[in-house]
Protein backbone atom coordinates (compact mmCIF):
# COMPACT_ATOMS: atom_id res chain seq x y z
CA UNK A 1 0.00 0.00 0.00
CA UNK A 2 1.20 3.53 -0.71
CA UNK A 3 1.65 6.25 1.90
CA UNK A 4 -1.82 7.64 1.33
CA UNK A 5 -3.40 4.24 1.82
CA UNK A 6 -1.39 3.76 5.01
CA UNK A 7 -2.99 6.86 6.53
CA UNK A 8 -6.52 6.16 5.28
CA UNK A 9 -8.85 4.35 7.71
CA UNK A 10 -8.99 0.71 6.68
CA UNK A 11 -12.80 0.73 6.57
CA UNK A 12 -12.65 3.58 4.05
CA UNK A 13 -10.00 1.80 2.03
CA UNK A 14 -12.13 -1.34 1.78
CA UNK A 15 -15.24 0.58 0.79
CA UNK A 16 -13.56 2.62 -1.92
CA UNK A 17 -11.40 -0.21 -3.28
CA UNK A 18 -14.38 -2.50 -3.77
CA UNK A 19 -16.81 0.18 -4.98
CA UNK A 20 -16.73 -0.90 -8.62
CA UNK A 21 -17.44 -4.54 -7.79
CA UNK A 22 -20.13 -3.49 -5.32
CA UNK A 23 -21.88 -1.40 -7.96
CA UNK A 24 -21.68 -4.24 -10.48
CA UNK A 25 -23.37 -6.60 -8.03
CA UNK A 26 -26.10 -4.12 -7.10
CA UNK A 27 -26.91 -3.27 -10.71
CA UNK A 28 -26.96 -6.82 -12.07
CA UNK A 29 -29.82 -7.58 -14.46
CA UNK A 30 -31.33 -10.12 -12.08
CA UNK A 31 -31.37 -7.78 -9.08
CA UNK A 32 -32.63 -4.88 -11.17
CA UNK A 33 -35.47 -7.01 -12.50
CA UNK A 34 -36.26 -8.43 -9.06
CA UNK A 35 -36.39 -5.01 -7.38
CA UNK A 36 -38.27 -3.59 -10.35
CA UNK A 37 -41.10 -6.07 -9.87
CA UNK A 38 -40.44 -7.72 -13.23
CA UNK A 39 -39.89 -11.17 -11.70
CA UNK A 40 -42.21 -13.31 -9.63
CA UNK A 41 -42.00 -14.60 -6.10
CA UNK A 42 -40.45 -17.83 -7.44
CA UNK A 43 -37.34 -15.86 -8.42
CA UNK A 44 -37.25 -14.21 -4.99
CA UNK A 45 -37.53 -17.64 -3.40
CA UNK A 46 -34.67 -19.01 -5.47
CA UNK A 47 -32.53 -16.05 -4.48
CA UNK A 48 -33.33 -16.66 -0.81
CA UNK A 49 -32.32 -20.30 -1.25
CA UNK A 50 -28.91 -19.23 -2.54
CA UNK A 51 -28.44 -16.92 0.43
CA UNK A 52 -29.02 -19.84 2.79
CA UNK A 53 -26.06 -21.77 1.38
CA UNK A 54 -23.76 -18.78 1.72
CA UNK A 55 -24.84 -17.85 5.24
CA UNK A 56 -24.69 -21.43 6.42
CA UNK A 57 -21.03 -21.43 5.35
CA UNK A 58 -20.42 -18.09 7.06
CA UNK A 59 -22.06 -19.06 10.31
CA UNK A 60 -20.85 -22.64 10.54
CA UNK A 61 -17.35 -21.21 10.23
CA UNK A 62 -17.97 -18.54 12.86
CA UNK A 63 -17.96 -20.75 15.95
CA UNK A 64 -14.34 -21.83 15.57
CA UNK A 65 -13.27 -18.23 15.00
CA UNK A 66 -14.76 -16.69 18.14
CA UNK A 67 -11.38 -16.60 19.88
CA UNK A 68 -9.36 -15.77 16.76
CA UNK A 69 -7.44 -12.49 17.22
CA UNK A 70 -8.37 -11.24 13.75
CA UNK A 71 -11.88 -12.55 13.10
CA UNK A 72 -13.06 -13.00 16.69
CA UNK A 73 -14.19 -9.39 17.31
CA UNK A 74 -16.47 -9.58 14.25
CA UNK A 75 -18.35 -12.70 15.39
CA UNK A 76 -21.45 -11.10 16.91
CA UNK A 77 -24.60 -13.15 17.54
CA UNK A 78 -26.98 -10.32 16.66
CA UNK A 79 -25.81 -10.54 13.05
CA UNK A 80 -26.51 -14.26 12.55
CA UNK A 81 -28.98 -14.87 9.72
CA UNK A 82 -29.33 -18.62 9.19
CA UNK A 83 -32.29 -19.11 11.51
CA UNK A 84 -34.16 -16.22 9.89
CA UNK A 85 -33.40 -17.54 6.41
CA UNK A 86 -34.78 -20.93 7.41
CA UNK A 87 -37.95 -19.31 8.72
CA UNK A 88 -38.32 -17.42 5.43
CA UNK A 89 -37.76 -20.58 3.41
CA UNK A 90 -40.37 -22.46 5.43
CA UNK A 91 -42.79 -19.68 4.55
CA UNK A 92 -41.77 -19.62 0.89
CA UNK A 93 -41.32 -23.33 0.24
CA UNK A 94 -43.34 -25.05 2.96
CA UNK A 95 -42.43 -27.18 5.96
CA UNK A 96 -40.30 -29.55 3.85
CA UNK A 97 -38.32 -26.65 2.40
CA UNK A 98 -35.04 -28.57 2.44
CA UNK A 99 -36.34 -31.12 -0.07
CA UNK A 100 -34.77 -30.60 -3.48
CA UNK A 101 -32.77 -27.59 -2.31
CA UNK A 102 -29.64 -27.27 -4.43
CA UNK A 103 -27.12 -24.43 -4.81
CA UNK A 104 -26.40 -23.02 -8.21
CA UNK A 105 -22.81 -23.75 -9.32
CA UNK A 106 -21.82 -20.14 -8.58
CA UNK A 107 -23.41 -20.37 -5.14
CA UNK A 108 -21.53 -23.57 -4.35
CA UNK A 109 -18.26 -21.89 -5.39
CA UNK A 110 -19.07 -18.88 -3.20
CA UNK A 111 -19.92 -20.99 -0.16
CA UNK A 112 -16.83 -23.13 -0.68
CA UNK A 113 -14.61 -20.05 -0.69
CA UNK A 114 -16.18 -18.76 2.53
CA UNK A 115 -15.63 -22.17 4.16
CA UNK A 116 -12.03 -22.27 2.95
CA UNK A 117 -11.30 -18.83 4.43
CA UNK A 118 -12.99 -19.75 7.72
CA UNK A 119 -10.77 -22.81 8.01
CA UNK A 120 -7.46 -21.49 6.72
CA UNK A 121 -7.39 -17.67 6.66
CA UNK A 122 -9.34 -15.74 9.26
CA UNK A 123 -8.53 -12.34 7.72
CA UNK A 124 -10.07 -13.55 4.46
CA UNK A 125 -13.13 -14.64 6.42
CA UNK A 126 -13.42 -11.04 7.71
CA UNK A 127 -13.58 -9.84 4.09
CA UNK A 128 -16.59 -12.07 3.42
CA UNK A 129 -18.17 -11.19 6.77
CA UNK A 130 -17.92 -7.49 5.94
CA UNK A 131 -19.29 -7.72 2.40
CA UNK A 132 -22.32 -9.74 3.51
CA UNK A 133 -23.45 -8.33 6.84
CA UNK A 134 -22.84 -4.64 6.24
CA UNK A 135 -24.64 -5.05 2.94
CA UNK A 136 -27.59 -6.64 4.71
CA UNK A 137 -27.81 -3.74 7.12
CA UNK A 138 -27.70 -1.23 4.24
CA UNK A 139 -28.95 -2.19 0.79
CA UNK A 140 -30.70 -5.24 2.17
CA UNK A 141 -33.34 -2.97 3.64
CA UNK A 142 -34.26 -1.79 0.14
CA UNK A 143 -34.81 -5.41 -0.90
CA UNK A 144 -37.03 -6.00 2.14
CA UNK A 145 -39.17 -2.97 1.36
CA UNK A 146 -39.58 -3.93 -2.30
CA UNK A 147 -40.37 -7.54 -1.44
CA UNK A 148 -43.08 -6.51 1.01
CA UNK A 149 -44.70 -4.23 -1.55
CA UNK A 150 -44.29 -6.53 -4.55
CA UNK A 151 -45.30 -9.88 -3.07
CA UNK A 152 -47.39 -8.83 -0.10
CA UNK A 153 -45.24 -10.08 2.75
CA UNK A 154 -46.16 -8.73 6.16
CA UNK A 155 -43.91 -5.85 7.17
CA UNK A 156 -40.77 -7.40 8.69
CA UNK A 157 -42.61 -10.73 8.76
CA UNK A 158 -42.24 -14.21 7.32
CA UNK A 159 -40.60 -14.09 3.91
CA UNK A 160 -38.38 -11.11 4.72
CA UNK A 161 -37.10 -11.94 8.21
CA UNK A 162 -33.61 -12.35 6.81
CA UNK A 163 -33.46 -8.56 6.46
CA UNK A 164 -34.77 -7.84 9.97
CA UNK A 165 -32.10 -7.45 12.65
CA UNK A 166 -34.27 -7.46 15.74
CA UNK A 167 -31.31 -7.34 18.13
CA UNK A 168 -29.77 -4.26 16.50
CA UNK A 169 -31.73 -1.26 17.72
CA UNK A 170 -29.63 1.33 15.89
CA UNK A 171 -28.18 0.04 12.59
CA UNK A 172 -26.29 3.26 11.88
CA UNK A 173 -24.52 3.10 15.24
CA UNK A 174 -23.81 -0.59 14.78
CA UNK A 175 -22.25 0.02 11.36
CA UNK A 176 -20.04 2.74 12.84
CA UNK A 177 -18.85 0.34 15.50
CA UNK A 178 -18.23 -2.34 12.88
CA UNK A 179 -16.11 0.05 10.82
CA UNK A 180 -14.11 0.86 13.96
CA UNK A 181 -13.40 -2.86 14.28
CA UNK A 182 -12.16 -2.85 10.69
CA UNK A 183 -9.94 0.13 11.38
CA UNK A 184 -8.43 -1.71 14.36
CA UNK A 185 -8.06 -5.09 12.62
CA UNK A 186 -5.00 -7.05 13.68
CA UNK A 187 -3.20 -7.10 10.33
CA UNK A 188 -0.15 -5.49 8.75
CA UNK A 189 -0.30 -3.48 5.53
CA UNK A 190 0.35 -6.46 3.26
CA UNK A 191 -2.37 -8.47 4.97
CA UNK A 192 -4.77 -5.54 4.68
CA UNK A 193 -4.13 -5.46 0.94
CA UNK A 194 -4.97 -9.16 0.79
CA UNK A 195 -8.20 -8.50 2.71
CA UNK A 196 -9.16 -5.79 0.23
CA UNK A 197 -8.48 -8.18 -2.63
CA UNK A 198 -10.67 -10.80 -0.97
CA UNK A 199 -13.46 -8.23 -0.65
CA UNK A 200 -13.26 -7.74 -4.39
CA UNK A 201 -13.37 -11.50 -4.82
CA UNK A 202 -16.43 -11.74 -2.56
CA UNK A 203 -18.31 -9.22 -4.68
CA UNK A 204 -17.28 -11.07 -7.84
CA UNK A 205 -18.56 -14.35 -6.39
CA UNK A 206 -21.83 -12.67 -5.49
CA UNK A 207 -22.14 -11.18 -8.97
CA UNK A 208 -21.63 -14.63 -10.46
CA UNK A 209 -24.61 -15.88 -8.42
CA UNK A 210 -26.73 -13.02 -9.79
CA UNK A 211 -25.57 -13.85 -13.31
CA UNK A 212 -26.67 -17.47 -12.96
CA UNK A 213 -29.97 -16.45 -11.39
CA UNK A 214 -30.47 -14.15 -14.36
CA UNK A 215 -30.03 -17.11 -16.69
CA UNK A 216 -32.63 -19.10 -14.74
CA UNK A 217 -35.03 -16.13 -14.59
CA UNK A 218 -34.67 -14.01 -17.74
CA UNK A 219 -36.57 -10.74 -17.83
CA UNK A 220 -39.48 -12.33 -19.71
CA UNK A 221 -40.05 -14.82 -16.87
Amino acid sequence: MDATAATTPFSTLIRTASHEQHTEAETSAFMSDLLGGRLGVVAYTRYTEQLWFVYRALEEGAEALRTDPVAGPFIQPELMRTAELERDLAHLRGADWRRGLEPLPATAAYADRVTECARTWSAGYVAHHYTRYLGDLSGGQIIRDRAEKTWGFARKGDGVRFYVFEEIANPASFKRSYRELLDAVDADELEKKRIVDECRRAFALNTAVFRELGEVFPRSA
